[in-house]
């Protein structure tokens, strides 16, 4: 029998002839298409091995057809966030404001003053476009832009203690997500890692006692992806800058997600603010661009002059640096901060700040167009993205119930143009208003009776 299906798989030549591949071959360069035509009958030659049956011509046809196409198209697209959580890192984290995007848009079209001084005509640094603005900002004497947190962190280490040991608390040797670990980060920059107190309780003697000739900085990593609560003691931020002063040690803060505005005003709990952390006289704060900040994926790093010179010379610099693109959707992000319209035109902070009644209405809107099948409930929505960890805002959500109808509507919902991403919990579909703009509301509303309709009429057919 398997001897059987060898013999019916088609030979490269007819397969071509078909006529979707023929199709294809008005598209796309004929070397693609008999690549592609090769790999599938290896594939399929293997399947058979292992025991499958050898399929129609035709089946084989639409089968190339449909990945030949598939690898014309870009598998990267917007989709809609219904999910609730506004810095969700598998969707994409931060949306930009408008003003960012139109930015990079114009940087990306041509050529730009990149790295080169309209004035003196001569050869500047990509640095400078945003350095000031972020000395501004933060109150630092000087910055450094990266292309992201982790590699900000990894890049001061090698420049500032390779060879030698860092100390930070075991409870904030933490994990940062996709396995991505300060351990780990500590030991590619070259340092030793030097762990002190317990999981919840480090005490500045702890830090004091592990001080030795072969240490080169005190390191404080802010758990923005987690909380330890109960019996619990930290060193506070102050505290150690002092021991660091005393020992002429410089104190890295590694801040996580770069909060320039005081999330409490917005009912959330306090995180570290950038600001404050320069202020209270740590020699380098590093922080992400798509976090809390609100713009394109970034690590910036803040701080004194001397050292931010040390980092920029580096070999590793050039390997981490920031692209042309990011930097001009980040430098316009600052902006914003320093405008004082952050709130009004970063999408996070417009998000977070919406109203609940507004948020409210907008959710009748939505459960209205399913009719019978879904109601509005209260609910809780999330910063996310590794950011104010159990820390929460007031929502309301579209709840669709039961199980057939939840499974098959979310999979119609990511099947549309554009995919809409809710959540699931419970065997219920939850969709929250928060993480999706108003002007795509009527895409929503669309997409759900299209949905609906779509499962009532393979209901009714049986299927």
């Amino acid at each position: 029998m398997m001897d059987d299906d060898f013999r019916r798989l088609p030979s490269v030549e007819k397969l071509l002839a078909e006529e979707h591949i023929r199709e294809l071959e008005a598209v796309y360069p004929h070397s693609l298409v008999v690549s592609v035509v090769r790999q599938y009958l290896a594939e399929r030659r293997h399947l058979i091995s292992l025991g499958d049956s050898c399929p129609s011509i035709d089946e084989m046809a639409v089968s190339i057809y449909n990945r030949v196409q598939s690898l014309g198209q870009p598998s990267l697209r917007p989709v809609i966030n219904a999910t609730g959580i506004i810095l969700h890192t598998n969707l994409g984290r931060a949306p930009l404001s408008q003003e960012a995007i139109m930015a990079m848009d114009v940087v990306a079209k041509g050529y730009s003053n990149l790295e080169f001084e309209l004035d003196s005509g001569r050869r500047g640094s990509r640095q400078v476009h945003v350095e000031h603005i972020l000395c501004q900002l933060s109150g630092a004497e000087s910055a450094l832009v990266v292309n992201n947190n982790a590699s900000g962190v990894l890049l001061a280490l090698g420049a500032l203690a390779k060879g030698k040991e860092v100390i930070v608390s075991r409870g904030q040797a933490v994990e940062i997500g996709g396995g991505f670990r300060i351990p780990e980060v500590m030991r590619q920059g070259g340092a030793h890692l030097v762990e002190v107190g317990t999981t919840n309780c480090t005490y500045l003697a702890d830090y004091e006692r592990a001080i030795t000739p072969h240490t080169a900085a005190l390191l404080r990593v802010h758990s923005s992806n987690f909380k330890i609560v109960g019996f619990s003691q930290s060193v506070a931020l102050e505290e150690l800058i002092q021991l660091g002063q005393r020992y002429n040690l410089p104190v890295l803060d590694d801040l996580g997600s770069g909060c320039l505005l005081d999330t409490t005003e917005f009912g959330l709990d306090p995180e570290p603010m950038v600001q404050a952390s320069i202020a209270a006289g740590v020699n380098l704060a590093f922080f992400s661009g798509d976090k809390l900040l609100g713009g394109t994926q970034a690590g910036v790093i803040v701080g004194e002059r001397s050292l931010i010179g040390k980092l920029a010379k580096h070999p590793l610099a050039r390997a981490v640096r920031i692209d042309k693109v990011r930097l001009a959707g980040l430098a316009v992000t600052l902006l914003h901060y320093l405008k004082g319209d952050a709130e009004g035109k970063i999408p996070v902070w417009r998000m977070i700040s919406t109203p609940l009644d507004t948020i409210e209405r907008r959710a009748k809107e939505w459960a209205q167009s399913l009719e019978d099948l879904a109601e509005v409930v209260e609910g809780e929505s999330m910063v996310g993205g590794g950011s104010l960890p159990g820390s929460t805002l007031p929502t309301r959500l579209v709840a669709i119930k039961g199980q057939n109808i939840t499974l098959r509507l979310a999979q119609n919902l990511r099947h549309h143009q554009p995919p809409i991403i809710g959540r699931i919990e419970k065997n219920t579909l939850l969709l929250d208003p928060r993480t999706v703009f108003p002007e795509e509301d009527e895409v929503v509303l669309q997409a759900l009776v299209n949905g609906v309709g779509r499962m009532r009429n393979a209901k009714q057919a049986g299927l």
